[in-house]
């Protein structure tokens, strides 16, 4: 088995233990959250470990300084098993006073964060947050990284790229997702790994979390209409109504909202929130979340799709491929301290990512699977929107940029407008 490579979240991982005295690492399942701490720390506590998980557990509620003991970085690794270790955790580093003392880990979040039971501080200038999601093409070694998104923040006159992918390349990728023991399978078996975590998501995760019984098969039910509504600002009523032609009549909006919910805790949607920008014109903007699972393979394997059913529908193709490049372009952003949001306005005018930087400045970005046609609608779209932008209230846009799955080429049009493949992108 290889080492996986590219991996994004350890520079920002060590970046953070640099600066705070402890870093809570989270995302979902596999995602390579424990990995990736194992290679920071000097000690490790392994919640979960069969053999000593009850002793654990007690020891963490009797005495839990007695866990934090070892070399630091100290890795704490499914800490949301004993919550009350974060209290614990946020008092030694902050007694302590040094920097990179502790590494906590979770896929999930725990009950009590929310109910402040057991925690009774929220660790504020203590612990830092860092989200890790599956792996990008360019961690996977997929893309050939030859476009950078550093680059284009610098100097967007000068892209070149050739995109090494087909269009069939492209469908594999959606379908097995960025899974990191999954990138040293073969095509068979990684594909396999994404259904396998969606079972595991929907007959035993969303149980566990906090005990409440919930129907498997509404939990099949909301994945499934979710995966048919990603890149959408579907509402809960809607997705309600998608539900009930296969539930019954007792299914309401509180029901879908709590499913949901569970879902987001344990980071297998991650919703994309609204982008506020100051227009020219008073235009009414769309403030609804966009639907999105953190991973496409997720979508795929909630409708049991795999690469050959896209490539027969196109139309489903282009709304999981969004999906997947989103997941890429948050893995970007975070490298450059950016943060991806979505617009639409009352007009129908949209764009699929917005990469807003913390020093105001901001890329556009509209996400098509290929075609001359499709490319053409989405450089339209982001001149139109980038014209409605009151430049005397807010910056230009940094680039314009149409992201697709085909295409041989990475370049800048003559409209200012960059073509880039996904294959081609890093951050």
């Amino acid at each position: 088995m290889g080492e996986y490579k590219f991996r994004i979240a350890d520079a920002l991982l060590e970046e953070k233990l640099e600066g705070m005295g402890a870093v809570l690492v989270e995302g979902p399942k596999w995602c390579g959250k424990t990995t990736t701490s194992e290679q920071h720390a000097q000690s490790i506590l392994y919640l979960d470990d069969p053999k000593n998980r009850q002793q654990n557990l007690q020891l963490a509620d009797v005495n839990p300084e007695m866990l934090l003991q070892g070399d630091v970085p100290r890795l704490i690794d499914e800490w949301q098993l004993a919550p009350t270790l974060w209290d614990a955790v946020r008092f030694v580093a902050d007694h302590r006073n040094e920097e990179g003392q502790f590494i906590l880990t979770g896929s999930a979040v725990p009950l009590n964060v929310e109910d402040k039971t057991q925690i009774s501080h929220t660790g504020t200038g203590r612990i830092a947050r860092l989200r890790m999601r599956t792996m990008s093409l360019w961690e996977s070694g997929e893309s050939n990284g030859s476009v950078s998104l550093q680059q284009l923040i610098n100097d967007s006159d000068h892209i070149a790229g050739i995109n090494p992918l087909s269009i069939d390349d492209i469908a594999f990728l959606v379908c097995r997702g960025g899974w990191p023991r999954a990138t040293f399978q073969t095509r068979k078996i990684a594909l396999g790994r994404a259904f396998d975590y969606y079972d595991t998501v929907v007959n035993q995760d969303l149980q566990r979390i906090d005990d409440v019984l919930r129907s498997t098969e509404r939990v099949k039910l909301l994945m499934r209409s979710y995966a048919r509504l990603q890149g959408t600002q579907t509402s809960l009523c809607a997705i309600c109504d998608d539900m009930k032609s296969h539930d019954d009549n007792t299914l309401d909006d509180r029901t879908v909202a709590a499913y949901i919910h569970a879902l987001k805790k344990i980071f297998v949607i991650e919703d994309m929130p609204a982008w506020n920008p100051n227009l020219r014109s008073k235009t009414a903007i769309r403030t609804s979340d966009t639907r999105y699972f953190s991973d496409s393979s997720i979508a795929a394997a909630a409708l049991g799709l795999c690469p050959a059913d896209l490539i027969n529908d196109l139309n489903t193709f282009g709304l999981l491929f969004e999906t997947m490049c989103v997941r890429d372009l948050r893995v970007y952003a975070d490298a450059l301290g950016g943060t991806v949001y979505h617009y639409r306005d009352k007009d129908g005018l949209e764009c699929d990512a917005v990469l807003h930087f913390r020093n105001g400045t901001y890329m556009l970005v509209e996400i098509k699977l290929g075609g001359d046609k499709l490319v053409e609608e989405g450089a339209t779209s982001l001149l139109k929107l980038a014209q409605k932008i009151d430049t005397d209230k807010m910056k230009s846009p940094l680039c314009l940029i149409v992201l697709t799955g085909t295409g041989t080429y990475a370049y800048k049009r003559k409209d200012g407008v960059c073509i880039i493949p996904i294959a081609c992108l890093k951050n």
